[in-house]
């Protein structure tokens, strides 16, 4: 029955030239327990459609994700798109407090309102012709950047409903719970998966890659779902991993259709949920939020873009292009409702909004040259002028010659001593987690508590060597070149080699110190006793001194592999519809 509503629906609307996800939600109201006709009234079969339907939503947008189009967005998008969901985020809370919501609903109507529609946006710009043009693939970056933070901010609401609070404990230890499932899969997926596509790509059988590929989508929820983590985490942190193969390419292809199918089913099951009565009763509180979500979005993402470098016409275009919520929004609307921590409102005021912004968006688009040229006309010129200047301005500071070959070098230097440094971090979390839920293990071994941590840590530092050698061999050649840099002859005279030879030494020294106290602050649940812990860090020196050229080598071939998987170039079409 919900196949035949959205195959009509799906028709209809492309007559009408109304985004069909927007058909999608009305035929499932129409088609819903709350109307007369009730042709789908089972609420198991109605959360089962809604379940399944976003585990493939999910995963074909962490198809779209990817690591190195994350990588390639650059810093000044990511930035944009961090300050504007940041704001966006806390206007939610505060309308949720104008409306005297409680402080859950508020902080939940923040993160609806906060994360634009992946699907909406990048329809409708495909529906206008317009995927090519500059600021279409700044809108594409900002998506990419906030399907990251979606990830984040699914991970902290889980915390904190789960919690009660900001500042339960409880809330805390569930983010370092989820901190260490996002982390750990996305490092153990990167190493292990895109080999798997890329050997089952080789059968060449169509039928043998789908498969498999849904077998580790629906394989990674279930595991989030084990460990009582949404699904919708698992779905999109394994399409991420798998966006990674080098026959990402076909598995999109192969995808897509199981994609547009269970979109619909997705979102026809939100349109199952809404009791039209609750949408009449909240309307006006979800046309003044979408008001709020549209004009917020278009002046926060197009600020954002015109102070990280761009001209005003196409930051003005890359806001008009965001200015909606979308498959994120209700997730996280669903999300509240499953724990039981939001009202019953709030899901039908977020598909409402939802709503509003849909059939809104394209007409935006649309109108988008001809608002720039009325905004122009009325800007007062001496404004022109200082906007102009600005973007000059900037233009000037980006590295170019010598400048751009030290940039790239620091870079470099500073994204290696990152990897590393999270990869010891979370060898210890593993440590903590395998401590807190496997005591009753090693007791039954005969391990008492003193002797557990001994165990751990030390499995922890020896694990981590590694990555120690490298994070002191990259903060070296960083000290050098900082000492080249920094210390010239002409100020120091005779001193220049020493001083230059000092800070070369001291900074990796530092690096590592700072690293010892991360290392021992986040594994202090699992540290031994002083002495024990002095012996194996004493112990782990000597074998780093005497393996050092073997560890050197592990770690080389490591860093190959995560470096295989990452830099290698994007197949034709970029892996993504």
């Amino acid at each position: 029955m919900v196949m035949m509503v959205a195959g009509a629906t799906t028709i209809l609307f492309q007559r009408l030239r109304q985004p069909v996800l927007l058909g999608y939600i009305l035929a499932g109201v129409l088609i819903g327990p709350h109307m007369p006709t009730m042709l789908v009234a089972d609420p198991r079969a109605i959360d089962d459609i809604s379940n399944l339907g976003v585990v493939l939503l999910m995963f074909t947008l962490g198809l779209e994700f990817s690591v190195r189009k994350l990588r390639d967005v650059g810093i000044g998008v990511l930035v944009a798109a961090l300050a504007e969901v940041g704001l966006m985020l806390w206007i939610g809370v505060g309308i949720g407090g104008l409306f005297g919501w409680k402080g859950m609903d508020a902080l939940f109507l923040g993160g609806i309102v906060a994360l634009s529609s992946t699907m909406v946006a990048t329809r409708t710009l495909s529906e206008n012709g317009q995927r090519d043009q500059p600021f279409a693939k700044l809108v594409v970056g900002l998506l990419v950047a906030e399907d990251l933070l979606a990830i984040v901010m699914l991970t902290l609401l889980t915390a904190v409903a789960i919690g009660g609070s900001v500042q339960a404990q409880t809330a805390f230890t569930l983010i370092g719970h989820l901190g260490l499932f996002v982390v750990v899969g996305m490092i153990l997926g990167l190493l292990l998966l895109p080999r798997l596509v890329d050997y089952v790509a080789r059968f060449e059988r169509d039928e043998t890659l789908l498969v498999s590929v849904l077998g580790i989508c629906f394989g990674a929820s279930l595991l989030a779902a084990w460990m009582d983590f949404s699904v919708a985490l698992g779905a999109f942190l394994a399409g991420a991993v798998v966006a990674e193969s080098r026959s990402v390419d076909r598995v999109m292809r192969l995808v897509e259709p199981l994609r547009d199918m269970f979109a619909a089913l997705f979102f026809v099951a939100i349109g199952l949920k809404i009791d039209p009565s609750t949408l009449l009763e909240y309307a006006l509180p979800a046309v003044l939020i979408a008001l709020v979500v549209i004009i917020g979005k278009t002046l926060t993402c197009s600020l954002g873009i015109f102070l990280v470098g761009h001209e005003p016409r196409t930051a003005l275009r890359s806001g008009l292009g965001m200015a909606q919520i979308g498959e994120f929004s209700f997730v996280i609307a669903t999300l509240g409702l499953s724990l039981g921590v939001v009202s019953d409102f709030i899901y039908p005021i977020a598909v409402s909004v939802s709503v509003l912004c849909m059939a809104s968006s394209p007409y935006l688009v649309r109108s988008a040259d001809g608002l720039a040229n009325g905004l122009q006309r009325v800007t007062p010129q001496a404004i022109r002028f200082l906007a102009a200047s600005y973007s000059g301005w900037l233009e000037n500071l980006r590295p170019v010659n010598e400048n751009a070959v030290i940039a790239a070098m620091f870079r470099r230097l500073l994204w290696h001593i990152a990897v590393n440094v999270l990869l010891v971090v979370t060898l210890f979390m593993i440590g903590a987690y395998v401590n807190a839920h496997g005591w009753s293990r090693f007791s039954a071994l005969g391990i008492d508590r003193e002797l557990r941590h001994t165990l751990i840590w030390a499995v922890a530092l020896f694990m981590s060597l590694p990555m120690l050698i490298a994070v002191y061999r990259k903060a070296e050649a960083l000290g050098m070149l900082l000492a080249e840099i920094g210390i010239r002859e002409r100020f120091a005279g005779s001193y220049t080699r020493a001083m230059r030879n000092v800070l070369a030494r001291v900074i990796p020294l530092a690096t590592l110190l700072v690293l010892a106290l991360l290392v021992s602050a986040l594994g202090s649940a699992i540290l031994p006793p002083r002495g024990i812990a002095v012996s194996l860090a004493l112990l782990g020196i000597v074998v780093a001194v005497v393996l050092w050229r073997g560890l050197v080598q592990l770690h080389a071939r490591l860093q190959a592999t995560l470096k295989d998987t990452l830099t290698k170039p994007l197949p034709p079409g970029g892996g993504a519809s």
